[in-house]
């Protein structure tokens, strides 16, 4: 795979007439110019991998932030921890997810189902294997998502229940109101704040 390469887009670009060459300057007056508005403009300043990835990072989280804050201003039954971290694909550092927030519910026949929500700056399936994500598409904004989750001994983590659902993938879509509404469905303790929910 060919590796990209990211620049350092300018602050502004100088909007107005346009500028003068420097050549015809040059014929006209036989001076050479030493003003350094007649030089070449500056040249790209490319970005290495950690800095993409440290600012995706920054982006991610405030995205997670801001989505904690909204779930949690629905109602003062449906609270949610915050627990916000982020996480950048190795060969596509301008890609990656953000962990919002975590939670057991009982989940259709399933009962005492452990979930993470997250938030992704692409859409995907979620891959059966090692390879978390598959077929990685990027002509959406966002991708809303929670997988349940169970603890692996060996590993002494969390990793993807797929016993549960389709491949342990409890809801994933691109429509922030429709990951709000999963959500706080999930986060619901009775049958009539659920009726309320599912009306939103």
């Amino acid at each position: 795979m060919q590796k990209l390469r990211y620049f350092a887009a300018s602050k502004t670009e100088k909007a107005g007439s346009p500028a003068k060459a420097a050549h015809t300057e040059f014929l006209r007056t036989g001076r050479i110019s030493r003003h350094r508005d007649d030089w070449v403009p500056e040249q790209r300043r490319y970005l290495t991998y950690e800095e993409v990835a440290e600012r995706t990072g920054k982006r991610l989280e405030a995205a997670a932030d801001t989505t904690h804050t909204r779930i949690n201003s629905f109602h003062r039954s449906i609270q949610f921890p915050k627990i916000i971290f982020h996480r950048t694909l190795s060969d596509s550092p301008h890609l990656g997810y953000c962990h919002v927030t975590a939670a057991r519910t009982n989940f259709a026949r399933y009962a005492d189902v452990r979930w993470a929500f997250y938030i992704a700056n692409f859409f995907a399936e979620i891959g059966e294997n090692e390879a978390f994500f598959e077929r990685i598409r990027q002509n959406y904004s966002r991708m809303y998502f929670a997988v349940a989750l169970k603890p692996e001994a060996e590993a002494k983590a969390m990793t993807i229940d797929r016993s549960i659902r389709d491949n342990g993938l409890l809801f994933r879509t691109h429509d922030p109101k429709e990951a709000l509404r999963n959500v706080l469905m999930l986060g619901a303790r009775d049958a009539e704040l659920r009726k309320i929910i599912a009306k939103l």
